[in-house]
């Protein structure tokens, strides 16, 4: 018999999950190989005690956590954090956590402009339903101690060397005020669409990863990323 699964917003009485959230992630970034910042313990603490992360638990066990942070003086907000356990993942655990994460994101940051860096394909098409768009680097924060997050990733090089421009991980935005303007509810991500977020991260991987000519990648880079943005903007 399945556990039950519920999601909270995490507060003090989750502190003693906060161990195994760390291993979880810890865990899925040797798993994926393609770099995930690592956590500091009090930072996730910190998170719960302040009401600004969600967790997963089935009857007790932890099934998957995500939390949120806001940057550059409430301008941004980033759900950051990501993670299911293996036993709970396959069951759309993962976009049920982003969805509250958002939820939670518009209701203490109702007008900053939510955002998050991912390679995971899973984590572009749950991004996209819930309404963001892919963005350039330069259209997420600026703020200094956001990108300092980043030294953790094994992936940080690639992130330097391109003056921080591009790295594997994609940017994603939600701008309230667009979407307020449409006046419509985000649909989910079309299969075509999905397709094309399919070989962008296949690109990044072969272009970051594998080197070549860097001044034809930098153009080839951007001649590609101009297409994708201007399909789903």
């Amino acid at each position: 018999m399945e556990k039950k699964v519920t999601i909270h917003i995490a507060s003090e009485k989750h502190l003693e999950y906060v161990d195994v959230i760390l291993q979880t992630i810890a865990d899925a970034a040797k798993v994926r190989g393609t770099g995930i910042a690592k956590r500091n313990p009090e930072y996730v603490r910190q998170k719960m005690i302040d009401g600004k992360a969600i967790i997963a638990l089935a009857e007790g066990e932890f099934a998957g956590f995500c939390y949120i942070e806001s940057w550059g003086h409430d301008k941004f907000v980033a759900n950051s954090g990501l993670i299911v356990a293996d036993q709970f993942r396959g069951q759309g655990l993962a976009r049920e956590i982003k969805q509250k994460a958002f939820e939670l994101s518009r209701k203490k940051y109702p007008k900053a402009k939510i955002f998050g860096l991912t390679t995971g394909l899973a984590v572009m098409k749950i991004n996209s339903g819930l309404g963001y768009k892919p963005v350039t680097f330069s259209e997420l924060t600026d703020d200094e101690q956001f990108w300092k997050g980043c030294q953790s990733c094994v992936n940080y090089d690639i992130l330097m060397r391109t003056n921080r421009k591009h790295c594997l991980c994609t940017g994603m935005l939600y701008d309230p005020e667009k979407e307020e303007k449409k006046k419509s509810k985000p649909k989910p991500l079309p299969k075509r669409k999905l397709k094309v977020y399919e070989r962008w991260l296949r690109f990044k991987r072969f272009v970051f990863l594998k080197g070549g000519n860097s001044k034809s990648n930098d153009k080839s880079n951007k001649s590609f990323f101009r297409k994708l943005v201007a399909i789903f903007v």
